[in-house]
């Protein structure tokens, strides 16, 4: 029997780890403005041992990670989000675009991680548990191992900026990945030019964050 097989007792969170959680929870941040420095070699894959750790349907650990590097697909990459923020922006309302235009919604010139999220939606791991009426739990799956790279990277001093603006088609032709492969998220990873706990849309007089999740219905 190995030492990770032995049993072990299950750990005791005290108030002091409650309070550095929340810190945590509050202090992570959409980044947008990345230095351009390197990340230490191993620290990525440390990152990707830590949203391997996320639970998923039936086990099914549907994350599928691709590491971009390759200049030429990172340009193609920011070709596509060009295109698609140019669509967005004409999309807004009239009185919205202007600061739309001024915001900074992607740091894919300088951040030095680019990481693309799938979820593998012909994985035969979990043998089918729990997809069958909700099928859509595969990319939840991937969702919640975005989120936890994302906090295990926060406690590293690591930023994370989640660029949606893609047409996920030409991401998936782009880095030629498997048919059955969703695109569930593009990262951008890397130190963040400043730490705050206020998100920079709502410093950018976009949205402020409100009470409505709050509200639970009863029934």
């Amino acid at each position: 029997m190995t030492d990770q097989s032995l049993p072990r007792a299950a750990p005791v969170f005290d108030s002091g780890f409650r309070g550095q959680l929340d810190d945590l929870l509050r202090w992570r941040r959409d980044v947008r403005h990345f230095r351009t420095e390197a990340l230490p070699p191993t620290l990525l894959d440390t990152l990707l041992d830590r949203a391997c750790l996320s639970p998923s349907v039936g086990n099914c650990q549907p994350w599928r990670f691709v590491r971009v590097d390759d200049p030429a697909r990172r340009a193609a990459v920011r070709a596509d989000f060009e295109e698609c923020n140019a669509e967005a922006l004409a999309g807004q309302a009239e009185e919205r675009r202007t600061l739309y235009a001024r915001l900074k919604l992607a740091g894919l010139r300088e951040a030095p991680v680019q990481l693309a999220v799938f979820a593998d939606e012909d994985t035969s791991q979990g043998h089918g548990l729990g997809r069958l009426t909700m099928p859509e739990m595969l990319r939840y799956s991937a969702v919640l191992a975005v989120h936890t790279l994302w906090l295990a990277a926060r406690a590293q001093g690591v930023g994370v900026g989640w660029v949606s603006i893609l047409s996920p088609p030409q991401i998936a032709s782009i880095l030629e990945v498997p048919g059955s492969w969703a695109l569930i998220a593009y990262l951008c990873l890397g130190w963040p030019v400043e730490e705050t706990p206020i998100p920079e849309l709502e410093r950018a007089g976009w949205q402020p964050r409100t009470d409505r999740c709050r509200q639970v219905l009863q029934r």
